[in-house]
C-alpha cells in the first residue's frame, strides 16, 4: 500500500470515529447502529440486474451527501432518529472507504474508484 493510500484510508477511519462519538452523544440506542450499520450493503443486490444497474444503486447508497444532508436536518429540526440515521449512514461509508472500498465502476464489482478490490 502506498503512504497516500494508508492517510486517505486514516482519513475515514477518522470520519467513522468522528461519526460514531457523534451518534454516542445523540443518546440514541444502539440497537439502532447494531440494526443498520449494514443496511446500506443492501444495495448490493442491484448487481443481480448486472454490473452497471449494481454500481448505480450501490453508489446511490455509498455517497456522502444524501446521509450528510440528513444529519443536519436532524440536527437542526431537532429530530434524533433523522441525525442517528444520517450519522449510521455516514459511518458506514467511512468504515467501508477506511478498508478500501470505493464507489463501484460498472465494469464490476471488483472496480472502485479507490482501484481494484483485493489487488
Amino acid at each position: 500500500m502506498k503512504p497516500v493510500d494508508l492517510v486517505i484510508r486514516l482519513e475515514w477511519a477518522a470520519v467513522a470515529v468522528v461519526g460514531i462519538v457523534l451518534y454516542a452523544l445523540s443518546g440514541t440506542s444502539w440497537w439502532l447502529l447494531a440494526l443498520l450499520i449494514l443496511a446500506p450493503d443492501l444495495s448490493m443486490l442491484g448487481y443481480l440486474a448486472g454490473p452497471r444497474a449494481g454500481a448505480v444503486a450501490y453508489n446511490a447508497l455509498h455517497i456522502l451527501i444524501v446521509p450528510l444532508f440528513l444529519a443536519l436536518a436532524g440536527y437542526v429540526l431537532a429530530n434524533s432518529m433523522a441525525t442517528a440515521i444520517g450519522l449510521i449512514w455516514i459511518v458506514h461509508i467511512a468504515v467501508d472507504r477506511a478498508l478500501g472500498y470505493g464507489l463501484k465502476l460498472s465494469s464490476g464489482f471488483q472496480d472502485t474508484h479507490l482501484g481494484r478490490i483485493g489487488r
